[in-house]
């Protein structure tokens, strides 16, 4: 048995709620979009499991944050689905796919075809076992993609008697400068980076649960939770040798469209072409989610009225009461400016003559702004001191001049994109935070309430 419908969205994430959103915008018919996902809940906003979710009072659980309320639009709850004639197919895998005859078997066994198929599979979590470190099953081992993970990280925290926890990850952030920033910030807050050395192995007690992580210069720190954040790997295996691949991901055109025409790729999993950069990226972020969602929407129901995908990249962090974000590359010469002993401060990229990237700490709505709309024109640069010396009232001015964008600068390498993943145990520095979580959770509850 069977079903057939004209748009199929394979993936349950992010990418899935906005493009469902935008589908209904454009008119789409009731019975002709299907939704297949894995986990057994409606499309939600991820970046809530890191924030809301883990506040000590009045967390953030479902239905508060199903999509699209990260960008300030309409909650797409089940009945939403459900009025809009839009199936979810919810709790169900998909074992194979076959795009020449437009199928996927799921693992109920149930054939779903279709005209158009929108993959949004996202990435799964890279496990410690894949590198010989064996201990994701003790319950007090936790990695962070989905609301299942989520739950185990409260559990953990709530069952850790002495409140001590090891985040396992990877050491960077941007430059040395910045980053050394961030750590002075954290360890005024309890949390000590322990570096130059990687994870050896776990303790475990008679229960099973991990009572130390032991290092490989020989010190053991005594732990309550681990929490593990080494990267991700995209899920492509369903298309492998059937879609052409690149970056890790799903290569797209401008439309968002594989090498098989019936097939669009969008967030994590596609490879698509970066217009300002002039080469094929594969960006890990919500903010790419949402805008390619979006896009392939409007490309596959109006082809006619859609341009190529232009997006330039965007990331962005909040961190106890400190928030950043970054906008372009980071290659090339730095050019720091700003007070790094205040809350306000950032840094441009200069490449071949031009700002190719920007980040700043501590900014208003209108900065922020500012700084996004500066990288997208990149500017010529023939003086990075005069570029120190103005500093953010830069980024402002050319965003005021309303400056016509140059050709693209093509480069060939960039520290955002990892075509081969960090691991904590591979890197020259691995990083292993200790901290108290209930220290931690109890100042993050009080100073911030967003999710």
């Amino acid at each position: 048995m069977g079903r057939a419908f004209v748009y199929v969205i394979l993936g349950g994430g992010v990418a899935a709620g906005y493009a469902a959103l935008e589908f209904v915008k454009k008119g789409v018919s009731q019975g002709e979009l299907c939704i297949i996902s894995d986990e057994p809940v409606a499309p939600y906003e991820r970046p809530a499991l890191s924030k809301g979710f883990l506040l000590p009072e009045a967390p953030a659980r479902l239905p508060s944050f199903h999509t699209c309320v990260g960008a300030n639009e309409e909650r797409l709850t089940p009945k939403w689905y459900k009025e809009n004639g839009i199936e979810l197919v919810l709790g169900t895998g998909v074992k194979s796919a076959d795009v020449k005859r437009k199928t996927l078997l799921t693992t109920t066994g149930e054939t779903i075809s279709y005209k158009i198929l929108i993959v949004a599979t996202g990435a799964r979590a890279l496990k410690l076992e894949e590198f010989g470190v064996s201990g994701s099953d003790a319950d007090n081992v936790c990695y962070l993609r989905n609301i299942a993970d989520a739950n185990r990280i409260v559990n953990a925290v709530q069952s850790s008697p002495g409140g001590n926890a090891v985040v396992i990850g990877v050491a960077r952030l941007f430059t040395p400068k910045i980053a050394s920033y961030y750590e002075g910030y954290y360890n005024s807050r309890g949390v000590n980076f322990v570096k130059g050395t990687v994870l050896s192995s776990f303790d475990f007690n008679s229960a099973g649960k991990v009572t130390a992580v032991n290092l490989r210069d020989g010190r053991k720190i005594s732990v309550d939770m681990v929490v593990v954040g080494i990267g991700i790997r995209p899920n492509t295996g369903l298309f492998e040798g059937q879609l052409t691949l690149e970056k890790g991901g799903i290569k797209v055109n401008g439309k968002l469209q594989s090498s098989n025409s019936s097939v669009y790729a969008i967030g994590d999993v596609a490879a698509f072409p970066v217009k300002a950069f002039g080469e094929t990226r594969r960006l890990e972020h919500v903010d790419s989610a949402r805008q390619s969602a979006r896009h392939v929407v409007a490309a596959i129901m109006e082809p006619g009225k859609t341009g190529e995908f232009d997006y330039l990249p965007f990331f962005y962090s909040r961190v106890f009461t400190l928030s950043w974000q970054f906008y372009g590359d980071n290659i090339g010469e730095v050019v720091y400016f700003g007070d790094f002993s205040g809350s306000t401060f950032g840094a441009y990229w200069v490449s071949k003559g031009h700002l190719v990237g920007a980040f700043l700490e501590g900014g208003t709505k209108e900065e922020y702004e500012a700084v996004a709309k500066a990288t997208r024109f990149r500017p010529a640069i023939e003086d990075l001191a005069e570029l120190e010396r103005q500093g953010l009232t830069f980024a402002v001015t050319v965003s005021q001049k309303q400056l016509m964008s140059p050709p693209p600068v093509k480069v060939t390498s960039t520290d955002l994109l990892l075509e081969k993943p960090l691991y904590a145990w591979h890197a020259t520095a691995g990083v292993i935070l200790a901290a108290s979580v209930a220290a931690f959770a109890y100042y993050y509850g009080k100073k911030r309430r967003r999710w």
